[in-house]
């Protein structure tokens, strides 16, 4: 905008050529800016920045010793409008003036405060001297619209006179000494170190060789223990071996054992009991009988024997048929060869009558079965 006019953040902006409050001078604006009527207003800028000083003097102390003094000072121009007033009409036209005037100020009230000390209350009491001296010079400062932040003197020297260095001596003696005996119990720490270091090495190394030799005497013995040992385990292994194959021999005599039983014994056993149970079928078979024959039913073991009768005969016929036979006699001989069949079955009839017979009256049968000749024989009967 034409006419508006902002200072910097460090910067005091000095309006001057309208009417002001009070009786400043001009109107100063600080942190905002302000409408400017041009041609009619004009407008300067004071720095409100940090600004630094040096001073380099000689003094004299009271004792009359001349010593050269540096210091530093830190200033700049105070806050508020009375300030910026003030270092405004003394140095806006040239601001570098404030750090010429500066470190006059400070000379001046340096060497009047080093005049009123020794030379050992200057050294000792350093920081004395820079409050004295702040103090000092506080109230002129003020005045030029200044204010002092900081005072560090860098450095203070006799100028070769050797006053300083005669005053540091005893205690440098004294330094030298203290660090003398420091050495020294440094020296004896470091040989006790030494030593006890060495003992403990020895001591190490003694403890060390013990346990060399009680490791190498329970190698030799695990090794011993490892040699006997061996013979025992093998031995121990052979009857573990020689036992394994005594109980699978066991097992397989067990085993064949079982399989003979099941082969022989059991099969045996199974024959026996069958001839057994034959035996008292056959005794049973037996029994009826004799007990048919006892109740004298001889009419059905008859009428039995007959029904039987006419298969012997037709048994007998188809032997004969089967039989390469010759008749020489033509029907006559026929006839009596059917003559003989029925001659026959009747004699088989009457020896099972006669055995059943025999078996009642508790005798042996001795049956003797008609015999029917072959054709080699050319007879029959």
């Amino acid at each position: 905008m034409l006419g508006y006019r902002v200072p910097a953040p460090d910067q005091a902006m000095l309006v001057s050529g309208g009417r002001t409050k009070g009786n400043a001078p001009f109107r100063v604006v600080t942190g905002h800016g302000a409408f400017i009527m041009p041609f009619f207003r004009k407008v300067r800028f004071l720095t409100l920045a940090m600004c630094e000083a040096e001073v380099g003097e000689k003094c004299v102390t009271q004792q009359g010793i001349t010593l050269n003094v540096r210091a530093v000072i830190a200033f700049k121009v105070g806050n508020d409008t009375e300030s910026i007033i003030s270092a405004a009409q003394r140095f806006l036209s040239d601001q570098n003036q404030m750090s010429v005037l500066t470190g006059r100020i400070f000379a001046g009230h340096l060497r009047s405060i080093i005049g009123s000390m020794t030379v050992e209350q200057i050294i000792r009491e350093r920081q004395k001297l820079a409050t004295e001296i702040l103090d000092g010079s506080k109230e002129e400062m003020a005045r030029i619209g200044l204010t002092v932040d900081a005072l560090q003197i860098q450095s203070i020297d006799d100028d070769g006179l050797g006053y300083i260095t005669a005053m540091s001596a005893p205690h440098n003696a004294a330094i030298q000494q203290q660090a003398q005996i420091a050495q020294a119990q440094a020296n004896q720490a470091a040989a006790e170190a030494e030593q006890e270091s060495q003992r403990k090495q020895a001591e190490f190394a003694r403890e060390t060789a013990i346990v060399k030799a009680q490791y190498k005497a329970e190698v030799d013995k695990a090794q011993a223990q490892a040699a006997q040992s061996g013979p025992l385990a093998e031995a121990q292994s052979q009857r573990e071996v020689l036992e394994m194959r005594t109980e699978l021999a066991e097992r397989a005599a067990e085993l064949r054992q079982q399989e003979l039983v099941a082969e022989v014994v059991k099969p045996a056993e199974a024959e026996a009991e069958r001839v057994r149970i034959m035996a008292v079928a056959d005794a049973e078979k037996m029994k009826i009988q004799a007990e048919a024959a006892a109740s004298h039913d001889r009419v059905a073991l008859d009428r039995m024997l007959i029904d039987q009768l006419p298969q012997i005969v037709e048994k007998a016929a188809l032997g004969l048929s089967s039989a390469n036979l010759t008749v020489l006699n033509g029907a006559e001989g026929l006839s009596e060869m059917a003559t003989g069949l029925v001659s026959q079955g009747k004699a088989i009839f009457d020896a099972l009558r006669g055995d059943v017979m025999d078996y009642d009256n508790e005798e042996s049968p001795d049956i003797q079965a008609p015999l029917v000749a072959n054709s080699e024989t050319g007879h029959g009967r």
